[in-house]
């Protein structure tokens, strides 16, 4: 008896026992299983805009009073949102208007985060794309001059890209000359505030670069004996370097 009832357990059921629905509803399931794969694939492949954020207010809502972290998850979403399912995105190809809504709307909910003007300036602004460059590195700058001491390292990094990224050495003064005008914390280093000289240096004007600087040390924004002899000799001899040659 024991055996017999072993045996009837491990005896597997033939699948006619298995009502006709059950197997029709799995079938449907199944086949909209696939249907729906192979249209998000062809989405994801065909889509490359990143959709534009909503307002502040329904992220405030959505946020249940913890702004930080979904800022924290948004900058995660952008960080992904070049890798989709069998694809890599590149970013030039991106929206770069709603991209940078997005980056807004991160600032928005946390005012100290470092993640999305680093993502900004570091990563979205190394497309060979010189128009969406210049987009991103516009956004910089305004962010930038809400809080200059607390961001400025992101608006030097911006001076580097329009500098060499860009190319675009009146770009790159315009950036330099605002970073020097409106950083005014002792946690700034000095040669944040003196890349406008090099810049200069860059254009070729020398004698407006050695003013500033005559400036810089009168108004005795630089004091350092050291740097201020680095800075003299390295602009007398860029000006003596055409003469050689």
């Amino acid at each position: 008896m024991k055996f017999y009832i072993l045996n009837s357990i491990s005896r597997e059921r033939p699948v006619s026992v298995v009502p006709k629905w059950v197997m029709a509803i799995l079938g449907i399931a199944i086949m909209a299983q696939l249907v729906f794969h192979a249209n998000t694939t062809r989405l994801n492949i065909r889509e490359t805009l990143i959709p534009e954020a909503p307002s502040q207010a329904a992220l405030n809502v959505l946020s249940l009073g913890d702004e930080i972290g979904i800022s924290k998850f948004i900058m995660l979403w952008l960080q992904g949102f070049d890798h989709q399912p069998g694809i890599s995105i590149p970013f030039s190809r991106l929206d770069y208007d709603s991209l940078i809504s997005w980056l807004d709307r991160v600032l928005q909910l946390d005012q100290d985060s470092h993640y999305a003007l680093l993502s900004a300036s570091r990563i979205y602004s190394e497309v060979p794309d010189t128009d969406k460059q210049r987009k991103i590195l516009e956004f910089v700058y305004e962010k930038f001059l809400e809080k200059p001491d607390q961001r400025w390292v992101w608006m030097a990094h911006a001076v580097y890209v329009a500098r060499h990224k860009v190319k675009d050495n009146q770009l790159a003064l315009r950036y330099a000359r605002q970073l020097r005008i409106h950083t005014t914390s002792s946690v700034v280093p000095n040669w944040a505030r003196q890349l406008e000289l090099f810049v200069y240096e860059d254009l070729g004007e020398l004698e407006t670069a050695q003013i500033l600087l005559g400036g810089l040390i009168e108004s005795g924004e630089i004091t350092d004996e050291n740097e201020i002899n680095f800075l003299l000799s390295r602009l007398a001899i860029n000006e003596e370097e055409p003469q050689k040659n």
